[in-house]
C-alpha cells in the first residue's frame, strides 16, 4: 500500500491557496489579468489559470508578481516562495502517469487535500467505496483494451485513494449518494456484487465520517440524470468549494453560477435520497438479489 496517509494540504491544494493569494493582491492593487499576466511575460488566460492553481508556478514569476503587487517584504516573500517550494513537491499518484491521465492528475491532487467530499453517482458505486474485486471488474470494463499490468497498476491507484478514509489523523469526510441504478447494475457477477454491498452496510454501520444515501428508483425523475457530480471542500477557509464532473475522456470544472447549481442539485438529491439509517436496511434488503 502506498504511504499517502498523512493529512495537510497536498501540493495541488498549495497551489489553489497560493493563486488565491495572488488574485487578492493584484485585485487589491485593482490591477487587472492582461497587466499582470504581461508582467510574467504570458497572457489574461495563463493568469487566470495561476490564481486557480491549475498550473504550476514558477519561481521568476511569482517575483515578477510581487514586484508588481508591491509586495517588497522580505519575510513575507521568503514565505510565500516557501509556499511555491512546497507546492512543487510530487503527489504519490505522479508516479502513475502511465496509467493516470492528465486530466485525472488534477482532480487527484484535490481529492488527496480535500477534508469533505460529497458525491452522487448513477453508473458504479463511488470509488472511495469500492471493494477491490469490484473495482478490478469495473477497471476492466473502462479500459477492456489495455494490458493486464496497466489494470493492476489504475487498481493500485483506486485503493490507494481510499486510504483518505482512513487517516489516523485527518480522515476526509464522504458524503455518497448512489443511485439505486448502480447498485442492482451486476458488476463482475453475483458474488463481487454481494461482496460490494456488504462492505457498503458495513461502512454506513461503523465509519463515523462517511454518511451514505441510496436515491430510490421511487424518487422519481432528478436533476442530476446527466451523470456523475462531485464537490471537493478543503480547510482552508479561502479556498471555494470545487466542482468536478467526470466524463468519458476528460472532465469539466464548472464555476460561478454554474457552480452554484450543482451545488443547489446535490442539496435536492440528498432531500429526496434515502435517509442513511434507511439506506442501510434497502442495501440489507437488497442483498437478497444476490
Amino acid at each position: 500500500m502506498l504511504d499517502n496517509r498523512q493529512a495537510g494540504p497536498g501540493p495541488t491544494a498549495l497551489r489553489m491557496q497560493i493563486g488565491a493569494r495572488l488574485r487578492r493582491m493584484r485585485e487589491d492593487k485593482g490591477i487587472g489579468r492582461v497587466e499582470a499576466g504581461n508582467a510574467i511575460r504570458s497572457s489574461a488566460s495563463k493568469m487566470s489559470r495561476l490564481e486557480l492553481g491549475r498550473h504550476g508556478f514558477k519561481v521568476r514569476d511569482v517575483l515578477d508578481l510581487l514586484d508588481l503587487y508591491g509586495v517588497h517584504d522580505e519575510d513575507e516573500r521568503a514565505s510565500f516562495l516557501e509556499l511555491v517550494q512546497e507546492a512543487k513537491k510530487p503527489g504519490w499518484w505522479q508516479g502513475y502517469g502511465d496509467v493516470v491521465p492528465s486530466w485525472f492528475e488534477q482532480y487527484l491532487g484535490l481529492e488527496q487535500s480535500a477534508t469533505t467530499i460529497r458525491n452522487f453517482e448513477v453508473q458504479y458505486v463511488p470509488h472511495l467505496l469500492q471493494t477491490r474485486d469490484y473495482a478490478r471488474a469495473v477497471i476492466g470494463l473502462e479500459h477492456h483494451d489495455a494490458p493486464y499490468e496497466g489494470l493492476e497498476r489504475r487498481l493500485t491507484v483506486r485503493m490507494a485513494r481510499q486510504e483518505i478514509l482512513h487517516r489516523p489523523i485527518g480522515a476526509a469526510t464522504l458524503w455518497s449518494i448512489i443511485d439505486e441504478a448502480a447498485l442492482r447494475r451486476p458488476i463482475g457477477g453475483p458474488d463481487t456484487m454481494r461482496a460490494q454491498i456488504e462492505h457498503l452496510i458495513t461502512v454506513s454501520e461503523t465509519m463515523t465520517n462517511v454518511r451514505l444515501q441510496v436515491l430510490p428508483f421511487s424518487a422519481g425523475g432528478h436533476p442530476a440524470l446527466g451523470g456523475p457530480i462531485t464537490i471537493v471542500r478543503f480547510a482552508e477557509n479561502d479556498l471555494d468549494d470545487v466542482i468536478y464532473l467526470e466524463q468519458l475522456t476528460g472532465a469539466r470544472y464548472p464555476e460561478g453560477d454554474e457552480a452554484a447549481r450543482y451545488q443547489k442539485i446535490m442539496d435536492l438529491l440528498a432531500i429526496r435520497a434515502a435517509r442513511p439509517a434507511r439506506t442501510t436496511a434497502f442495501l440489507k434488503d437488497l442483498l437478497h438479489d444476490f
